[in-house]
Order: structure tokens, then C-alpha cells, then sequence
């Protein structure tokens, strides 16, 4: 069984990393979505609440696992017995951020292999940062998130 691992702070979870675990899924038969609770960095949403969100969105696909994660990937896909990293690249910077990253965590594990996923036109200008200012700005958002991501957090919103 091919085991991959796709991490990021996912804050929230947004449309072009969905369209990244589909085209994973179509290389692996396991796409663990690792959210990263990193302490040192201020999340519009709790990683509880950020893993709730991948899981409602892939609630009826058995080959997604969402996880909280705080340690080094490399650590990570020790855990989770797998050396496929997958990043999701939507422009020349993100491109050279994970390149940067890769060569970094590569000299912390020389087995560990990246897998670079281009994300699809329509979603290049989608970020979890559009996403937050469009909430934050009352703008509309609804078609940057996966359906069951919109509901979880528009069910949120509603009851604070």
C-alpha cells in the first residue's frame, strides 16, 4: 500500500488543497492530511477545529486521514511509515519555498521523497489567506473551501 503525507497549517482547509489530496489519491491509496499546530503561529481556527473541517470534507473517503501534527515531517512520515511527501505549488514562489524546504528536510532524512502536485488554473489565486480576509471583510468565500468546510464554519459562525 503507497502512503503519502500532506501538511500545512490548513487555516482553513481551502479548495486548491482539496484539488491536491484528489490528485494524490490518484497516485496513492492514502492521502494523510497532517494539520500542523505550530504554537508559534496565530490560526484564525483551532487545530481542533481544523481537523473537523478535513474530516466533514472527507467524511465518505476512507482513504483520507486527518491528523494533528507538531513535530518535524520528516518525524511524521517515520510515524507514518512512508518516505512520500506531497506539496502543493501553485506559483514560482511556492515552488521555491518547498525546493528551500525540501533540501532542508532532506538533510534530515535522505529517503524522504517529494512529490510536487500543480495546482489547477482556476484555483491559483486561492489561499487560506484570501480566505480569512474574505471572512474577516464580510466578502464572499464560498467558492474557495470545500462545501463541508463552507457549512462547518458558516455553522460556527452562527453560533458564536
Amino acid at each position: 500500500m503507497k502512503k503519502c503525507v500532506f501538511a500545512g497549517t490548513f487555516d482553513p482547509f481551502t479548495a486548491g488543497h482539496a484539488d491536491t489530496v484528489g490528485k494524490s489519491l490518484k497516485l496513492f491509496d492514502e492521502v494523510v492530511v497532517a494539520v500542523g499546530d505550530n504554537p508559534a503561529k496565530t490560526c484564525m481556527f483551532s487545530a481542533e477545529d481544523r481537523i473537523a473541517m478535513i474530516r466533514a470534507a472527507y467524511r465518505d473517503e476512507p482513504r483520507v486521514r486527518a491528523v494533528l501534527w507538531g513535530g518535524a515531517i520528516v518525524d511524521l512520515l517515520k510515524a507514518e511509515g512512508t518516505p512520500f511527501y506531497v506539496r502543493g505549488v501553485r506559483n514560482s514562489t511556492d515552488f521555491e519555498y518547498e525546493t528551500a524546504d525540501f533540501f532542508a528536510s532532506r538533510k534530515l532524512d535522505g529517503d524522504m521523497v517529494t512529490v510536487y502536485i500543480p495546482t489547477e488554473q482556476e484555483l491559483l489565486h486561492v489561499s487560506s489567506t484570501i480566505v480569512r480576509n474574505s471572512i474577516v471583510f464580510g466578502k464572499p468565500w464560498k467558492d474557495y473551501v470545500p462545501e463541508a468546510v463552507y457549512e462547518y464554519i458558516t455553522r460556527k459562525q452562527n453560533h458564536v
